[in-house]
């Protein structure tokens, strides 16, 4: 999985795009809250698991070069290290978005 700059941010702008049907003149289909909840948590759920992935391999990786398999490069385990880093941060990221969300609208009142 490429990471580079925005590109979580321009992945989220552009599910978001499509879901809404912004720019194209059409109006979004009405989901259920439950049905909504739902594929959020999906998709919050694969995030989690492909950066889990990312940092797996990561350690797989740089076990191989340590053991000093001649197939793994140092520059090819340091990207390696800095892609699954930055994936990591990019989801703490959302998280404290997520959480700072949660408490802004339990805070309003009723």
């Amino acid at each position: 999985m490429d990471i580079k700059g925005n590109a979580l941010y321009q992945q989220m702008q552009a599910m978001s795009s499509e879901i809404s049907g912004v720019g194209m003149g059409i109006q979004a289909p009405q989901v259920g809250i439950n049905q909504s909840a739902t594929q959020f948590a999906d998709m919050l759920s694969d995030a989690v698991n492909k950066v889990n992935e990312m940092q797996g391999g990561s350690r797989e990786m740089q076990k191989r070069f340590d053991m000093g398999d001649p197939d793994m490069s140092l520059a090819d385990v340091m990207v390696a290290k800095e892609k699954a880093g930055i994936a990591f941060e990019a989801t703490v990221q959302v998280r404290n978005k997520l959480l700072e969300a949660y408490k802004t609208i339990m805070n309003m009142p009723v």
